[in-house]
């Protein structure tokens, strides 16, 4: 039996986009409890040429968000990415599970086999099909986001591993 569009990308969204609202969480509390101003984490960055902690969270939901609604030829949401606490990427996390789980399977099986454009102009990317740009763009690029959001934390002392990277699964 052949893996479906929706199983291949809605639960796998769901599933790391809750792994990263829990390890947000770690985050914050170990924020608090070792006083650390809670922008030196939501600021923190790998290297001085990556996006910071919060721009990594927002292209991780973007991707989620982005990818079902290619997937099922809807309009993918536009988000004002202003987040600047660790309550306001959790409202961020909240808003694209809410969407992602709004869409029909149905629908995002369909993209399949339509042919996806991600971006516009000279960045626009065009895949031939939905099965492509889920395994060739859109997966490589949510998981980048997300791990590198777990490498910042991790890099600034945040207890976390890799449980707390792969989540709770079925």
């Amino acid at each position: 039996m052949s893996m479906t569009m929706y199983a291949a990308t809605v639960p796998v969204f769901r599933q790391i986009l809750n792994s990263l609202a829990a390890v947000l969480e770690k985050a914050e509390a170990h924020a608090q409890e070792h006083r650390i101003e809670p922008d030196a984490l939501l600021q923190a960055r790998l290297f001085p040429d990556m996006f910071p902690l919060v721009r990594q969270v927002q292209i991780a939901a973007d991707f989620a968000k982005g990818t079902t609604a290619r997937l099922a030829g809807v309009p993918v949401p536009s988000y004002e990415d202003n987040e600047g606490t660790f309550s306001e990427l959790q409202q961020r996390i909240t808003k694209t599970l809410g969407f992602i789980d709004s869409v029909a399977e149905a629908e995002v099986n369909a993209g399949d086999t339509r042919a996806i454009t991600h971006g516009t102009g000279e960045r626009a990317r065009h895949f031939p099909n939905g099965q492509s740009y889920v395994t060739r763009f859109a997966l490589p690029n949510f998981f980048f986001h997300v791990t590198t959001s777990y490498a910042i934390l991790r890099h600034n002392g945040v207890p976390i591993g890799k449980k707390d990277y792969i989540g709770q699964y079925e």
